[in-house]
């Protein structure tokens, strides 16, 4: 492994995600080699989720850093030369850029809820949907709002395409990501230009002078070569020096992208669940929706086929607080909890308990949630007077709350779009300990989940497949690929819930529907 690593033949996946920035190192199989990561959070400043370029600099180099630890401590083996490799990030948000490469305004990330305007506008204007996250959201916002710095924008791009842009000068972007800046027309694999078209006459006579295609940058699809690491960006990267100019980089794509290049969910009828910080469910389909749809997005594979996506804001924030309230009280006891531990018995508690959570009821909202129609969070928890308060339900009850909005948008999905999806595949850490995740997803959808033994490698080790698969010579296309090299012979294991299980989840999920004013309430009443 030494002399595979020294002679160049691996390639490398970074991924920055809500919390943590990962390296993964891969050889030519797909078979991870060595990761190293960074924990990092979003900070809200002036009304606004937002992540420093300082943060993002000092979180990639410390990941790449770890990453060459890990490398030198198990092979004792120096990174100098790479076959390829591949940026990804969480999707959307807005980093806009002057002629001189300056940030305008500071990073806006897919967390804020603060352009319904816009997004209901275009999503009108277009007659496609234009969810609030959507760079273009954004973009329109700050023209409603007449914003000085509109004006200079030269570039505007998301985290993976920034990052990737100072690694190698090229401004570029994967079709998924793409996706989720502005609508994408399957059959050209680039934005689509009639949408472009109106929004431009939407635009026209304002106080700046530039047109949408631009700022925006070049669309690639999974394959393509999109540039060359600088030698500033090899300085940028990595501190010791070692990683040299010169190494193919391939489209910097979306964790969407990613999510489903882990879960081998790219083909048409398949589909995948992240769930983690904020939870998403993507299905590649065989036919455009019949209705708009503001519940459902409509983004790309990495080749640019249209997956119906259904994203919510919020997921496991509101278990990790109750985690450490656990912990809070066990040290108070004067016990010692294992993470790990504390996270398992919380979760495999929750399959104890009553189907439909025997009348506890609360919403996970720690951000808004576009899906349901809240332009802000509250963590809420109330129960019925004659519920039965135990730990089991309450577990039960926090993890339908991570994934009931969810279900909310996928039961439009399934139930009036009536789209089908022969596999469901789930990754993240909802679905780190074994079955209860997938059991709970499977009673909230209907149909089997499954896991594959890569899932846990998440987006990381997917963009390092995808810098794989650029490097490849005579290429298939990519489902073809993933089956037959990266995934051949692995199934993963299925978890399929019971009748009553799914007849208790959508029990809950009634009540849940006629609960949304509770949520209103918090959210206008309590600060």
């Amino acid at each position: 492994m030494k002399e595979i690593i020294e002679s160049g033949a691996c390639t490398l996946g970074i991924e920055l995600g809500s919390t943590r920035i990962k390296a993964v190192l891969i050889e030519e199989k797909g078979a991870p080699v060595a990761s190293g990561s960074h924990g990092w959070e979003n900070r809200y400043e002036n009304g606004v989720w937002t992540y420093s370029l300082d943060m993002v600099w000092d979180g990639l180099q410390d990941a790449y850093a770890d990453l060459l630890k890990d490398v030198d401590e198990k092979y004792g083996a120096k990174i100098k030369d790479l076959k390829g490799i591949g940026i990804s990030a969480m999707m959307h948000g807005y980093m806009a850029f002057d002629k001189d490469g300056q940030l305008l305004v500071p990073f806006r990330t897919w967390r804020n809820t603060i352009t319904e305007a816009a997004a209901s506008a275009l999503t009108k204007k277009l007659k496609f949907n234009i969810p609030q996250r959507w760079s273009i959201a954004h973009l329109y916002q700050a023209i409603l709002n007449r914003e000085e710095h509109v004006k200079n924008i030269e570039f505007l791009t998301t985290l993976a395409g920034y990052v990737h842009w100072k690694l190698t000068g090229e401004k570029v972007l994967g079709i998924g990501d793409a996706s989720g800046m502005f609508p994408i027309d399957a059959s050209t694999r680039d934005y689509n230009s009639s949408y472009v078209e109106i929004f431009d006459k939407m635009i026209e006579g304002c106080f700046f002078d530039w047109k949408l295609l631009d700022i925006l940058p070049k669309v690639l699809v999974a394959g393509e070569e999109a540039g060359k690491l600088t030698v500033e960006g090899a300085a940028l990267l990595d501190k010791s020096g070692n990683l040299q100019a010169g190494i193919k980089l391939c489209p910097p794509e979306g964790d969407a992208g990613t999510g489903m290049t882990a879960t081998n969910s790219v083909a048409v009828r398949t589909g995948n669940v992240s769930a983690g910080t904020s939870i998403f469910a993507m299905v590649v389909m065989e036919d455009a929706l019949k209705e708009v749809h503001e519940e459902i997005d409509v983004v790309t594979t990495p080749e640019g086929d249209n997956v119906a996506m259904v994203h919510c804001n919020n997921c496991t924030s509101d278990i990790n607080a109750w985690a450490e309230i656990f912990r809070g009280y066990s040290k108070a006891m004067g016990i010692e909890v294992d993470t790990n531990k504390l996270y398992e018995t919380m979760f495999k508690a929750a399959l104890d308990g009553a189907y439909d959570c025997g009348g506890l009821m609360g919403f996970n909202y720690f951000s808004g949630e576009p899906v349901t129609d809240f332009e802000q969070g509250r963590p809420v928890f109330v129960r019925e007077v004659n519920a039965d308060f135990s730990f089991a339900n309450f577990m039960r009850l926090n993890l339908f709350s991570a994934v009931s909005t969810l279900k909310y948008g996928l039961d439009i999905l399934f139930k009036e779009e009536e789209v089908k999806v022969d596999k469901l595949y789930g990754h993240g850490g909802f679905f780190k300990t074994k079955e209860v995740g997938q059991r709970i997803m499977s009673a909230a959808t209907g149909g089997p989940v499954t896991v594959m033994k890569t899932a846990g490698e998440g987006g990381a080790w997917g963009i390092a497949v995808l810098a794989l698969y650029m490097a490849e010579e005579n290429k298939k296309g990519l489902s073809a690929y993933l089956n037959d090299v990266i995934f051949a012979g692995e199934t993963g294991e299925t978890v399929m819930a019971s009748e009553e299980e799914i007849a208790g989840f959508d029990k809950f999920m009634e009540k849940f529907v006629k609960a949304l004013p509770v949520e209103r309430a918090a959210i206008d009443f309590i600060g």
